[in-house]
């Protein structure tokens, strides 16, 4: 949405999905390190901003995987001295514009945050964040013992451990004891 002045608002729901690692060819395209191996928001979102190192709205005119990357050309990016200028820009995308999932799966970011429970009903700790060790996604559980010491439990976030993802409850119920 743009205010008076016609520059664009930066939206509050900024996720960061990736990182432009540097210049792809001599057109003007940029390589990008996406933060996920899951990255349909970086190629179905066509308005994408770096923090240059203010967030800066940026178009994007083309963008496809390339190998674990991803590459993109963004309008008035012309050659590769203004696609290399980008190296080391942090790329968000809002969260409003990530494309809907079905009912079964979830962004990562939406579940840093959630309370995680077993289902005896004690309380585990925090997502803090997920891994992918190759074969599946990995809850990082943060948990304070009674000394507020904070450890991490990992849990792998696959069907035979995880009972229930209740987001708007702001909750994860997994098949996981206090002691493991």
């Amino acid at each position: 949405m743009a205010n008076r002045a016609g520059h664009i608002e930066v939206p509050s729901d900024l996720i960061e999905v990736g990182h432009i690692s540097g210049a792809y060819g001599i057109r003007g395209w940029a390589k990008i390190v996406p933060y996920s191996a899951e990255a349909e928001a970086m190629l179905r979102v066509k308005d994408w901003w770096l923090d240059l190192p203010d967030m800066h709205n940026v178009k994007v005119m083309q963008a496809r995987r390339q190998g674990d990357e991803i590459v993109a050309h963004f309008s008035g990016i012309d050659n590769r001295e203004a696609a290399e200028a980008l190296r080391g820009s942090v790329i968000c995308i809002s969260r409003s514009r990530f494309p809907e999932l079905p009912e079964d799966e979830y962004y990562w970011v939406d579940l840093i945050g959630l309370s995680v429970f077993n289902l005896r009903g004690d309380a585990l700790g925090t997502v803090r964040g997920l891994i992918d060790n190759g074969a599946h996604p990995v809850l990082q559980v943060a948990v304070e013992d009674s000394e507020n010491k904070v450890r991490e439990l990992l849990i792998p976030f696959v069907d035979q451990f995880i009972d229930d993802v209740d987001r708007e409850g702001g909750k994860i119920t997994v098949d996981w004891e206090l002691d493991y």
